[in-house]
């Protein structure tokens, strides 16, 4: 299996990006329903207990054999369009946003995290490569890809990612 590295570095007004896209056939509602709903997320990523709209969710990821629930504030969300959640506590916590856009009968998903420093790319990128094509693939209903293929193959591909100037 031939899989390509997709993302790239950005700023935001809160830091240093890494962003990743894919493209959908499929109406914005239904893809947002495969990002939010505990059921389908399970077959891609994982899954969350509690009631998103007090803001506060537990998460936890599915392909991971020692994951373990997080503590999951979801800052913003705007259906279909966008959420922004922090995952974890403290030091481990990660900054995750989704935005997505509808055009042309066509549904772009960009994936952001936040990250503390640019080197943090030579994992969290084949990490969200990997959970984003999985979310193809169980879209799709085809066999999920394998870890193998994206780590370490991709680390080298974001670790020489180049930081843009502001």
């Amino acid at each position: 299996m031939s899989v390509r590295p997709t993302g790239r570095l950005a700023h935001r007004p809160d830091g240093l990006y890494l962003l990743i896209d894919r493209l959908f056939s499929a109406p914005i509602e239904d893809v947002w329903y495969s990002l939010t709903n505990p059921t389908f997320m399970q077959r891609w990523i994982g899954t969350y207990t509690g009631n998103p709209s007090t803001g506060a969710v537990r998460f936890l990821m599915s392909a991971e054999p020692d994951a373990e629930w997080e503590y999951t504030t979801i800052r913003e969300c705007d259906a279909p369009h966008r959420f922004l959640a922090e995952v974890g506590t403290g030091e481990d916590m990660w900054h995750v946003f989704c935005h997505l856009h509808e055009a042309g009968g066509l549904t772009t998903l960009t994936l952001g995290q936040r990250m503390h420093a640019s080197s943090d790319a030579a994992t969290m990128g084949p990490g969200w490569d990997y959970y984003l094509d999985r979310l193809i693939a169980a879209r799709e209903d085809r066999p999920l890809p394998q870890w193998e293929h994206y780590y370490p193959a991709h680390s080298e591909y974001y670790r020489d990612l180049v930081v843009p100037t502001h």
